[in-house]
């Protein structure tokens, strides 16, 4: 059973998310919150799976609480938003959201994104998800100070083509047909790639690579 908290400051939306939810048999929707302050104390207090987080919110806004929450516990956050490519939404990539979706989103791509949050993957909105990447390339962050981590070295050569297409947003149907290798293959090594950068999904592991500046801005698929 995967226990919910639903973060959102419009009662009449918590409670469309509610009724969708419940009629799934493995999750459970635990509590609810009307702002960012409410969803970090109603997550310490109840201890919920994954917390549907609103993106505006009054008091704190739902990117600080997805950062202060991923930063002090076990949750994983699945951020929704009214607004096409909202402008928060990117700094929610680096708040360590675990899902990006549009309220507007069929039922099964919410109930899909907290199963794959609960799993220890990210999923985006797929319309969104080229159009993300395209915007973190255009403009990165200083990269990190000082040297690059060594578990970046511990990546094979392989698994640095793979990298790179996960940084061009490509699916893993995609990169199979380009390294001209099985999914089945691609899977394994980007769960090795995650692995060894120590990060929880290959959203974090792009930030990572732009981060550190081993991918160049504009390296996303424009196609």
């Amino acid at each position: 059973m995967i226990r919910l908290l639903i973060a959102d400051d419009e009662a009449m939306v918590r409670r469309g998310l509610r009724l969708v939810l419940e009629t799934e048999d493995d999750l459970q929707v635990v509590g609810e919150a009307t702002d960012g302050i409410e969803a970090i104390e109603a997550t310490r207090r109840l201890r919920p799976d994954v917390v549907l987080m609103d993106v505006r919110m009054p008091r704190l806004d739902g990117v600080e609480a997805c950062r202060r929450l991923v930063a002090d516990d076990d949750v994983k956050v699945v951020v929704l938003t009214t607004f096409d490519l909202d402008e928060h939404l990117f700094a929610a990539i680096r708040a360590g959201a675990s899902g990006f979706l549009l309220k507007a989103s069929p039922p099964e791509d919410l109930v899909a994104a907290i199963r794959a949050a609960q799993a220890g993957n990210a999923l985006v909105e797929p319309k969104m998800t080229k159009r993300l990447l395209e915007e973190f390339a255009r403009r990165p962050e200083q990269p990190a100070a000082g040297r690059v981590p060594d578990r970046f070295a511990d990546l094979t050569e392989r698994e640095v083509d793979v990298l790179r297409e996960v940084v061009r947003g490509a699916s893993n149907a995609e990169i199979a047909e380009r390294l001209y290798i099985s999914e089945t293959t691609v899977k394994t090594h980007v769960n090795h790639i995650l692995t060894k950068l120590a990060v929880r999904d290959r959203i974090q592991a792009v930030v990572m690579a732009y981060d550190y500046g081993l991918v160049e801005p504009g390296a996303s698929r424009a196609d």
